[in-house]
């Protein structure tokens, strides 16, 4: 996955490379061309000067000849020869490609010549000057090596000022986005977003600043809701079953009465559970267990198995407790006690008569694994209300609640089947 601030700058160069790709024949052309105008000129000067300087004296053909001879062995590219035909003559430059006499290694040079007729005693003679042409290919190797050094050097220069930007720039931006990462909804903390002089950051954290106290605000009166309600609910609900009770126990009642009692029974049980656990739930998020102490985890597992032995015994199941050595953490005693007691309900609920189950801890933390047929919805798992089990009696929150405490401390529930084995554990790290 690619960064934001890296994007802009693989296209800054590949779009600088492209440029500098495209300007190396460029700068060739153009330089061959100033080149070659440079050297028309000084050609087209040589001439005129040396043709004034001829003409205002008088040689004879010997000396003519000696005079070519001795500029073919002081200034080579330079000759004077006497015409044969000026009918069809007409000065000329030209460019002519041959062996350099004076460099035999370099193979063949380039040279830009001018011809021109001039009238000594009243002969015709042509007046030739040649001037060395520096290589195309070794300009185009020149300007091509500095170019990949400049490009070099340039992309250097946007790495540097892009982390440099970067980090002043988008200083607030990642100020915002941790505090966001490390925000909770479930937790009573403010969130701090930073100011910033850049006007889309702000306008984005003043956003969600609206967002965030808008959620909050929705939050807690949903907690709020959920405590009174489960709270007022108690009274109601204990009182119902009282007299639900105190209506079983009397003799005078038809059978047909005493079954549609019992058989209310079971929904009103689930439905204090439901309350308590919600009214438990409410609690937690709003941090009123807060105090704690240096706990075993081994001592409330065996509480525990003592607790649920009946149930055990009952569905004839073989318990296999492994959990030899203390696993002291730091928390609530009500809040471990109720989730080691929801983990151990939740493990007799899923397991079939005969089954197994298997208590044993790994490092810093516990595992409880149980028989099984096929593994659990874990999308589902550990939401609320969610239904992995066909006892009507279940509020459906057991999974939720033990979620809850872990977040409280920042511990990880995890799920697994393997080899026919339902697998919960929990890491106290």
């Amino acid at each position: 996955m690619t960064r934001l601030l890296n994007k802009p700058l693989k296209a800054f160069a590949l779009y600088a490379m492209i440029i500098l790709v495209i300007s190396i024949p460029v700068y060739v052309l153009v330089i061959d061309y100033i080149w070659k105008s440079e050297l028309d000129e000084n050609n087209w000067l040589t001439l005129q000067h040396t043709k004034q300087n001829l003409q205002s004296k008088q040689f004879t053909p010997v000396e003519i000849e000696n005079i070519n001879q001795i500029w073919g062995e002081l200034q080579p590219g330079v000759s004077i020869v006497k015409a044969e035909n000026t009918i069809f003559f007409k000065d000329s430059i030209y460019e002519v490609i041959r062996p350099n006499v004076y460099d035999e290694d370099d193979g063949k040079d380039r040279f830009r010549s001018l011809k021109s007729l001039v009238q000594l005693n009243g002969e015709p003679y042509i007046l030739t000057i040649e001037t060395n042409v520096e290589e195309s290919d070794e300009t185009f190797a020149a300007v091509a090596l500095i170019t990949l050094l400049f490009f070099v050097i340039l992309i250097f220069g946007f790495i540097l000022l892009n982390k440099r930007i970067a980090a002043k720039t988008w200083y607030s931006f990642y100020q915002t986005l941790s505090s966001l990462k490390s925000f909770e909804l479930s937790k009573d903390s403010a969130i701090y977003l930073p100011e910033s002089d850049i006007q889309e950051f702000q306008e984005l954290n003043q956003s969600l600043h609206y967002l965030i106290a808008n959620n909050v605000n929705t939050y807690q009166q949903q907690k709020s809701f959920i405590e009174n309600a489960s709270h007022e609910l108690q009274t109601p609900i204990a009182l119902l079953k009282s007299k639900m009770d105190l209506l079983i126990q009397q003799k005078d009642i038809s059978p047909e009465i005493r079954e549609l009692v019992n058989s209310i029974a079971a929904p009103l049980s689930r439905l204090s559970r439901i309350n308590k656990n919600l009214l438990l739930l409410a609690k937690v998020e709003n941090h009123q267990y807060s105090n704690q102490e240096q706990l075993d985890i081994k001592e409330f597992i065996e509480t525990g198995i003592i607790l649920f032995e009946d149930y055990l015994n009952e569905k004839q199941f073989e318990l296999s407790n492994h959990l030899t050595k203390s696993l002291v953490v730091n928390a609530n005693s009500f809040l471990l006690e109720t989730l080691i007691y929801n983990l151990l309900s939740n493990t007799i609920r899923h397991t079939q008569k005969g089954g197994k189950i298997n208590i044993y801890s790994n490092e810093n933390s516990i595992v409880i694994s149980n028989s099984g047929k096929e593994s659990l919805d874990h999308t589902q798992l550990f939401k609320r209300f969610s239904s992995t089990t066909k006892d009507k009696i279940s509020s459906g929150l057991g999974l939720a609640i033990i979620q809850e405490i872990a977040n409280k401390y920042e511990w990880k529930v995890h799920y697994s089947f393997e080899s026919g084995f339902h697998i919960f554990s929990v890491s106290f790290n």
